[in-house]
């Protein structure tokens, strides 16, 4: 029986298995802090800019780094650098636990955005490596589903450890997740790595898609205490600007680049990133500020916050698999187009909250925002990957994933901006839930236009896939 559960065919679920433990660390620490932000803010005596930065420390840390992180597992094996992250991961967890100020608390965000970036391009470059083209899709979509059920139910995993225990303890349950991931990732998963020709780190790259990056996201939060046009600003969006271009630049002439910018010649791999940054830019903010108009203007406790994200987490679990074998069948394409559009309808039934909705009436939202995510996240992702050969998997994976987490990052801000020209008092004055309504409306109607116009993208320009083949000799598993 127990040869029969190890068999080689069985083998490459257990590997899916092993990665998933780590994807859904990671993923669940996007969310997981957002209930607990009023709490974080109380005991650590923290400003708004602080509390977006606990949020986006780790995401942008997060995304900056996904590219490298991808071009290290194609060049010093996906095993070793998925390791590698879980280890870095697991003892920042510890460091934010027992952060005693905002600055600590920030920092130790950051280095979890770095195990994040060196585990999640592994996962998704594992899997394309392990599983045959006829079985990548529902692999992928399982991986989707991981990915999206960690960002949905981190709310309530998260309520549920505030309100109960302390909100440290939303960073203390990854220490025993991490070892048995490390444990799982060593039993489980073959060594693999990019064989096809001299690979190098590209540091001019990462140091200026890591400036230029920062400096946006910076930039636009600013804007909750600075005016748009004010030097600070403009000076953050010109060296943004400046720093980006340069990177482009560099990576057309590099030999070995970071982003090999050729694999956005093929249309479907460039439509599909572009989708999943404009869900990011959407998703990730309302997910963020849904938590705080919960909390702060229906005064829900954290649990019940975290609660009211479950029929959403229901459906996710239930789609998102089966939404990645209709993929590989009939390809993703309309597929995305329609989870677009029901995410687009999902903001739009958000934007009819005010101080007094009931649960009825956030229901719609939730059910047709989850059932819409389910079946866009796994056919985005199977696109793209669909789309680069195998031995660029890192890479194609880094890439995808940037774009997710780069968009979350700048959405929480674009919608931080939105909602501060509204408010003009603290969270605790009883004035903030009559400022925060109308800036919450206007950000979810523009999360809902961008969501549209990323439903046009993906119909536009995401064809069936016809899986990619390694340019050159195939990878060899190298190890146990």
């Amino acid at each position: 029986m127990k040869a029969g559960l190890f068999t080689p065919e069985n083998r490459k679920w257990w590997t899916l298995a092993a990665v998933a433990v780590g994807l859904f660390m990671i993923m669940l620490d996007n969310t997981v802090v957002n209930v607990a932000l009023p709490s974080i803010q109380k005991d650590l005596h923290s400003g708004a800019s602080e509390l977006e930065w606990v949020f986006n420390a780790y995401a942008l840390t997060f995304g900056v780094l996904l590219l490298s992180g991808g071009k290290l597992a194609d060049l010093l094996g996906r095993r070793a650098i998925f390791i590698a992250g879980l280890v870095v991961f697991t003892c920042a967890s510890l460091w934010c636990g027992l952060a005693g100020g905002a600055a600590s608390l920030i920092a130790a965000r950051s280095v979890q955005g770095v195990g994040a970036a060196m585990m999640n391009p592994a996962t998704l470059s594992i899997i394309t490596a392990t599983f045959p083209p006829r079985q990548r899709g529902t692999a992928i979509g399982i991986w989707a589903g991981v990915s999206a059920l960690a960002l949905a139910i981190g709310p309530l995993v998260g309520g549920i450890l505030t309100q109960d225990i302390n909100w440290s303890w939303i960073f203390f349950i990854n220490i025993p997740v991490g070892v048995l991931g490390v444990l799982a990732a060593r039993i489980f998963i073959d060594e693999t790595r990019d064989t096809s020709r001299v690979q190098r780190l590209d540091l001019p790259g990462l140091v200026t898609s890591g400036v230029g990056l920062f400096a946006l996201t910076l930039a636009l939060i600013e804007t909750n205490d600075h005016a748009w046009g004010s030097t600070l600003v403009l000076s953050l969006f010109a060296g943004a600007l400046v720093a980006l271009a340069t990177f482009v630049l560099l990576e057309m002439h590099q030999r070995v680049p970071m982003l090999d910018l050729t694999l956005f010649r093929d249309r479907t791999f460039a439509g599909a990133n572009t989708v999943m940054l404009l869900i990011g830019l959407a998703m990730f903010g309302v997910f963020f500020y849904n938590s705080l108009f919960l909390q702060r203007v229906l005064h829900y406790g954290a649990i019940k916050t975290g609660a009211t994200f479950l029929p959403m987490t229901v459906l996710i679990i239930l789609v998102a698999p089966a939404a990645g074998k209709i993929s590989d069948r009939v390809g993703p394409r309309w597929l995305m187009g329609l989870g677009m559009a029901m995410m687009t309808g999902s903001l739009l039934l958000f934007a009819t909250l005010d101080s007094g909705s009931s649960w009825w009436n956030i229901l719609p939202g939730l059910l047709v925002g989850g059932f819409g995510m389910a079946i866009t996240m796994a056919p985005t992702t199977a696109a793209a990957m669909g789309s680069v050969p195998v031995d660029k998997a890192g890479v194609g994976s880094a890439v995808i994933n940037s774009m997710r987490q780069v968009g979350g990052s700048l959405g929480v801000a674009i919608m931080g901006a939105l909602l501060a020209t509204t408010v003009n008092v603290k969270p605790f004055d009883p004035r903030y839930s009559v400022q925060f309504v109308p800036g919450y409306h206007r950000a979810l109607h523009v999360g809902a236009a961008i969501l549209l116009a990323g439903a046009l993208v993906a119909v536009a320009t995401v064809r069936k896939v016809h899986h990619a083949e390694p340019h050159g000799a195939a990878e060899p598993a190298v190890g146990a």
